[in-house]
């Protein structure tokens, strides 16, 4: 993701709630949980500097109370931090007047939360065109936008259902749908499928990345569930009191975990789930490119997802990347030595 360019940056980003904050910050150096503690002041969020990529998920983690969510709603300035910068295709937020930021949020970000906050009097294609009516789009132009993203979701022929007619997981669906009504440019989700049962929310996941391989767009996606993360996360940033202890791509968090808390929060982890081909492959050489293979895998493909295949196989996996090239050799016996450190 490194060589794409960023959408969204932080940059020393503080959110600190109590009296006197901003003369707080002012007093070199940045101050430290003790020092914010012993001045009646909580460091929500403290020195934060991310760069999200254009097109990227990035996953935000952390127990409760670590500050994630308090981060995201700096990001979109539903909440005022204290101090920093957000640039958003390299334009400050923080200097933006209360006008430009509606107007940005009506028609460049897009905003998921855990509570669907669907209106109750409105049908599902109301609920969709919602946002385009605050736009002031003309109805049938509104309701045809309404219809795509319906689709989209797989919600189609469910247009005059009212909320109160649908499960868990399709209001859901309607509340991913109502935010990509307005194409948004970045798209924020906060713990969108925890309150949902675990058949339901895998399913949502699935759909989730279903969407995103058809959109592409830039994600910051909040979650505590690490399973959650590895499945969707291009990079993660683990986030605890207030601070963020590592960013990086999930194998590298748990293969090469910065600080002892990120070990820790890693540690039951499944490497199966988490490493893939490419990452434990041997590079293909001048003896190995000809080589008889029983098959191909992708090089993102996860171990968890290949071990069966390779169970019985007497030869080893060519591994290729996106342009369908061969780089790489995968052998049961490399497999096997993942699932015994597992």
């Amino acid at each position: 993701m490194s060589e794409l360019p960023a959408k969204l940056v932080c940059k020393s980003l503080w959110k600190i709630f109590g009296t006197g904050a901003e003369t707080f910050l002012n007093t070199p150096p940045s101050p430290d949980e003790n020092a914010l503690r012993s001045a009646g002041l909580i460091g929500a969020v403290r020195d934060i500097n991310l760069s999200v990529h254009d097109g990227e998920i990035f996953v935000i983690m952390g127990l409760s109370g670590s500050g994630k969510s308090t981060l995201v709603r700096c990001m979109s300035r539903l909440i005022e931090p204290t101090a920093g910068q957000i640039l958003f295709d390299g334009h400050d937020l923080l200097s933006a007047d209360t006008r430009t930021m509606v107007d940005i949020r009506r028609h460049k970000m897009g905003m998921v939360f855990q509570h669907f906050a669907l209106l109750p009097h409105m049908t599902v294609l109301g609920n969709v065109a919602f946002p385009l009516e605050v736009q002031g789009m003309e109805r049938g132009a509104r309701e045809v936008r309404a219809r795509e993203v319906i689709e989209l979701v797989g919600l189609e022929g469910r247009e005059d259902y009212y909320p109160r007619e649908l499960s868990g997981g399709q209001q859901q669906r309607v509340g991913i749908a109502r935010s990509l009504a307005v194409e948004p440019e970045l798209w924020f989700l906060d713990e969108p499928f925890s309150a949902l049962d675990p058949l339901i929310r895998r399913e949502m996941q699935d759909e989730f990345l279903r969407i995103q391989s058809v959109l592409r767009k830039t994600i910051v996606f909040i979650t505590h569930d690490f399973d959650e993360a590895i499945r969707l996360a291009d990079r993660v940033a683990i986030m605890k009191d207030g601070i963020i202890d590592q960013i990086g791509t999930p194998e590298q968090l748990v293969m090469q975990p910065a600080t002892d808390y990120v070990a820790e929060f890693t540690r039951d982890v499944s490497r199966a789930k988490v490493l893939s081909a490419g990452v434990i492959m041997t590079p293909i050489s001048d003896d190995t490119s000809q080589h008889d293979f029983a098959g191909k895998v992708s090089a993102a493909t996860k171990i968890i997802d290949i071990a069966e295949a390779l169970k019985d196989a007497a030869k080893p996996f060519a591994v290729i990347d996106e342009n369908n090239r061969k780089i790489g050799v995968l052998s049961r016996e490399d497999v096997f030595d993942v699932l015994v450190k597992s």
